[in-house]
């Protein structure tokens, strides 16, 4: 019965060992691959990136917030 199971580890073991070093090649492999050929890639290229527009200066909307206060207290 121990047999066995040792015999099922090693064989299991040794599958799952088989199988990422399989998945390892084969991934290093596409790479290789799609870096050789870039017309193979149908990924799309990136866009470049937007700079965001500029902040004001502080203070800026000082006039803004006053004229907001004045009218929120003549309001009530």
């Amino acid at each position: 019965m121990i047999q066995q199971g040792l015999v099922l580890l090693v064989a299991g073991m040794g599958i799952a060992i088989l199988f990422l070093f399989v998945l390892s090649v084969v991934t290093t492999g596409m790479s290789a691959l799609l870096k050789a050929f870039p017309a193979l890639n149908v990924l799309p290229d990136p866009e470049p990136k937007k700079k965001a527009a500029p902040r004001p200066a502080a203070g800026a909307d000082d006039e803004a917030v006053a004229v907001a206060i004045a009218v929120a207290r003549s309001r009530q």
